[in-house]
């Protein structure tokens, strides 16, 4: 069972820059910590270092200088080199004498003031008002007391967190350049995979010369050559095919046309015959008929596909050509529908293609929805349209691009094979047809709603400068 995505799948380039940007992300990341965390420790080190030695002379200087002389012991304090934002501390006999009395005993941590209290010199980083504090003590050893020093070490958290500021500055900039590298990489490493690609694309469309230029790259030359031998197989395969349908096609009009005078001459004498030979005959006649049609859309497929078909132009009046060929195509009553603005339009086309354009769309409305119900004509948006409807069941979604594809009928066509009727290439010339003219044709649901299929096919309007060629033909590409 599939998990549901609540995410997009990322394109390969994407997920290239994303993976260049973590990795970018992680390494800076890492070097940024450890650096601030080095530096942390270096200058709370140092710091320590340079408070333990001042208190340590402090406190020599203070046994030297200690005596009844002074009215308190506090006056000794005034007199030490202590830093601004350090602030001295004596104790003696239990009595204690800060030189500021907001750092006194009580500012103190009681685990220093033990260890120093036994005889042992000591340091303690603490937090006191909010800020990081750094406690030395000392006992003195001529008297009964103790020296202490708290130093502030704001100033040097300040420091390190401007330090960490800039550091996170860096990662985040480590890690645009390695987003920016990511896809500068990406690029590169898929701009083959998109000639490929474009190569592909090409031969889907029909050019099946298309080759991919060799690489000089040893990862990717293997690639290269490979899609190019495979293009040149595929090219080999396909024309052997079209060959082979081409030659069939051929071979077979011979015996076809003299069955054909066969049945010509059947005819002639089809009232001599009695009613189940005139029944056989009728059926014969259907099936060399539809077989000819088999062999002319063959054949004309196979030009398509030796890539040899050319139009031949001519100033057509569109409104003229679509009445004449539906009346030519069919003997039913349909009416045509034709925009007024469309009356004396002329545009270069060559005739016959768009006659048949016409008789294949109305014959497959014939043999699959019923006959066709209307024939519009309409300029729309620079392009001219002529619009076939029927009423039938229309076209399901899922078919309307499968049936122009070669023998390809669809579900409702599917259903019906037991009449005989159509092979599916119909609709493939018509798709060719149209596309030789610079044209496209689609199916779709009726404007009205009502039940049946539209057969669309788009023209591109004429323009005062229009062009479809040298001698008014157009090669296939």
């Amino acid at each position: 069972m599939k998990r549901p995505r609540f995410l997009p799948r990322l394109g390969l380039r994407a997920r290239i820059t994303i993976a260049f940007a973590v990795g970018a992300f992680i390494l800076s990341a890492l070097l940024a910590a450890s650096t601030w965390g080095l530096y942390r420790q270096n200058l709370l080190d140092e710091r320590e270092s340079n408070a333990i030695t001042l208190v340590i002379s402090n406190a020599e200087q203070v046994n030297q200088r200690i005596n009844p002389e002074f009215e308190t012991p506090s006056d000794l304090l005034t007199d030490l080199p202590t830093p601004g934002d350090s602030h001295p501390v004596l104790e003696l006999g239990g009595q204690w004498y800060p030189l500021d009395p907001l750092y006194g005993e009580d500012a103190l941590p009681r685990q220093l003031i033990a260890l120093v209290a036994n005889g042992q010199p000591a340091s303690m980083r603490f937090r006191y008002r909010d800020e990081m504090q750094l406690a030395v003590g000392t006992p003195l050893s001529t008297v009964d007391g103790a020296y202490y020093e708290v130093v502030s070490l704001q100033e040097l958290e300040s420091t390190l967190e401007s330090l960490g500021i800039s550091l996170v500055g860096a990662a985040l900039a480590t890690t645009l350049a390695g987003a920016g590298l990511g896809w500068w990489a990406a690029r590169r490493v898929l701009r083959p995979l998109a000639g490929i690609g474009g190569a592909a694309q090409a031969i889907a469309h029909g050019r099946l010369d298309t080759r991919v230029e060799a690489s000089e790259d040893p990862d990717l030359a293997p690639l290269a050559a490979s899609f190019n031998e495979m293009a040149k197989t595929l090219e080999e395969r396909i024309q052997r095919d079209t060959r082979f349908a081409s030659n069939v096609s051929h071979e077979l009009r011979s015996p076809l046309t003299t069955l054909s005078a066969s049945i010509t001459v059947l005819e002639n004498h089809r009232e001599d015959m009695p009613k189940r030979a005139q029944a056989a005959l009728d059926l014969m006649v259907a099936d060399v008929n539809r077989f000819r049609q088999l062999i002319e859309d063959l054949l004309e497929i196979s030009r398509f596909d030796a890539g040899v078909m050319h139009l031949d132009l001519d100033d057509v009046r569109i409104a003229e050509l679509v009445m004449q060929a539906v009346s030519l195509s069919t003997d039913a009553d349909i009416p045509v529908d034709i925009d007024a603005e469309l009356a004396g339009t002329v545009l270069q086309a060559d005739k016959r293609r768009l006659v048949r354009v016409i008789a294949n769309l109305l014959d497959n409305a014939a043999k699959y929805a019923g006959g066709a119900s209307r024939v519009e004509l309409r300029s729309t948006d620079g392009h001219i349209q002529i619009a076939v409807e029927d009423e039938g069941p229309g076209v399901p979604p899922e078919d309307r691009r499968r049936i122009f594809d070669r023998f390809a009928r669809g579900l409702v066509a599917g259903d019906r094979r037991s009449t005989g009727d159509g092979v599916g290439l119909g609709l493939s010339l018509v798709a060719e047809h149209i596309r030789l003219h610079g044209g496209r044709v689609w199916v779709e649901d009726r404007p009205d709603d009502k039940q049946g299929a539209r057969f669309v096919v788009s023209l591109p309007e004429p323009g005062p400068e229009d062009s479809w060629g040298a001698e008014g033909q157009v090669d296939r590409i």
